[in-house]
């Protein structure tokens, strides 16, 4: 996709439907049910949660009780959330000039990993691995 302006929510929530497709059906089954989310930026609330000065530097969240934490007998009270926020991303790919559909991807398949109990340590030591 190109764009002569920035892309807006719902460019954003298409391509992350796309990077959904795109990942391996096991893996997309265990996160069926997970609702994905695109926000401008993240709120107050979250920024002070996560101990953040500035929504610049959130271009996603997981919210939710990790599959590593869960059991059989958990009754949900919310569906788990992936948030992706639009802005820091555009800032990022502006920054970066790095594709923004491959950025959009490696956003949400971070908090995918979120969703599988995995620290950022763990998720970066499997992004360099690749």
């Amino acid at each position: 996709m190109r764009f002569s302006t920035p892309p807006g929510l719902d460019d954003l929530v298409e391509m992350a439907e796309h990077a959904l497709a795109a990942i391996p059906e096991p893996l997309r089954d265990m996160v069926r049910g997970t609702a994905i989310l695109v926000e401008d930026v993240a709120d107050d609330e979250t920024l002070r949660e996560m101990g953040l000065e500035s929504p610049w530097e959130l271009t996603g969240l997981y919210q939710g009780v990790p599959l590593t934490a869960k059991s059989v007998g958990d009754v949900s009270r919310d569906p788990d959330r992936i948030f992706l926020y639009r802005e820091p991303i555009l800032l990022e790919w502006i920054e970066t000039g790095e594709d923004l559909f491959r950025l959009v991807r490696n956003v949400l398949i971070h908090e995918i990993g979120h969703h599988f109990g995995l620290s950022d340590e763990d998720i970066a030591r499997l992004e360099d691995s690749d």
